[in-house]
């Protein structure tokens, strides 16, 4: 998965790099030093397009523009290299960890690599500048220290996957727990003998080719924001595939969870329309009925969704095994047209 640069550049952090990095290169303009300025006015790019407040409209453009800042600097810091200043050569410490920040681990490692080829064979020729050995010396042994520190923080990431409970990009409950949960859920309405309903939640993607991957992604985080202030405290969700939610409706029939899932229905589709994404949601609903089990009740809410997709999207079907011998599918209602 990306390695977004949100990760080591928090929101604040990316605010006051960007301006301590702004005034370094006025200061540079200032001083005659273009290509400092420059380089810093490329690294303030790159604070920039890391700041989550800015990123979250246009994903696919601030990707683009940060993708542009750091080749611009990585270049930068090359020629300075061969003309000076001396003191930029510093910088070229810092970019391994620049380039996996910004970058998916197996393209970044390349770019690392490629980046210590081009520096050594550009320091073994440019014998004119002072402290060559020990600038060689230095950049390899930081280099080492941050594809340790990368490696680290991937076997990391691994080893606690499985004891995560929530996804890390949307804060859902972990697909992995659902089976257990739902089952748990399932035995207690049993017992004390409440209703329960199941709601699935999916956005109509099929409906609309124009917004890229990148901006969808961009904008998971607020759904599950979202979604996480309009469920009860004691209502759980679960990111059940890349862009589906399955939330788990305890007390509630399906009248009553078919309500709720419109009025979330609409509020996410006003979350989308004013981050400027042209996309629709649609909502599937399964009430427990006499036998049902986990993986029934997930099976009926996700065919009630698929149901309610198929149908044109962007309403909320709920789904019932009763049938008449006209009615061959689900019941649903079609939600306000946008």
């Amino acid at each position: 998965m990306p390695q977004s640069a949100e990760k080591f550049l928090p929101g604040r952090l990316s605010r006051a790099g960007f301006v301590a990095l702004a005034l370094t290169s006025a200061a540079g303009i200032m001083l005659g030093e273009f290509l400092l300025a420059a380089c810093a006015a490329a690294a303030a790019g790159i604070s920039l397009a890391s700041n989550p407040r800015f990123t979250s409209h246009h994903a696919r453009l601030w990707k683009h523009f940060k993708t542009a800042s750091y080749s611009i600097l990585a270049i930068l810091l090359l020629v300075a290299l061969w003309q000076g200043p001396w003191a930029l050569s510093h910088w070229l410490y810092v970019l391994p960890l620049v380039t996996f920040a910004l970058m998916p681990t197996h393209i970044a490692a390349l770019i690392t690599a490629l980046l210590t080829f081009a520096i050594l064979v550009s320091t073994q020729w440019a014998v004119i500048l002072p402290d060559r050995h020990q600038m060689i010396s230095a950049f390899v042994l930081t280099t080492l220290l941050s594809t340790l520190l990368i490696f680290l923080r991937e076997y990391k990431a691994r080893q606690l996957a499985p004891l995560r409970r929530t996804d890390e990009l949307t804060q859902a409950a972990s697909r992995e727990y659902l089976s257990a949960d739902l089952h748990k859920e399932i035995q207690r309405s049993e017992r004390e003998g409440t209703d329960m309903s199941v709601m699935m939640i999916g956005l109509d993607t099929h409906l609309s080719d124009n917004d890229p991957d990148e901006d969808i992604r961009a904008i998971l985080p607020r759904i599950g924001r979202y979604l996480h202030s309009q469920l009860r405290d004691f209502d759980t969700y679960y990111r059940v595939a890349d862009l589906q939610f399955l939330v788990i409706l305890p007390g509630i029939n399906t009248a009553g969870a078919a309500a709720n899932a419109e009025k979330i229905r609409n509020g996410l589709c006003k979350l989308l329309d004013s981050h400027g994404m042209r996309l629709t949601v649609s909502t599937g609903i399964a009430g427990l009925n006499i036998g049902d089990d986990a993986d029934s009740l997930q099976h009926s809410a996700a065919n009630a969704l698929r149901r309610a997709q198929q149908q044109g999207g962007n309403r909320t079907q709920a789904y019932s095994n009763w049938r008449h011998p006209d009615v061959q599918s689900p019941t649903g209602t079609e939600g306000d047209a946008r």
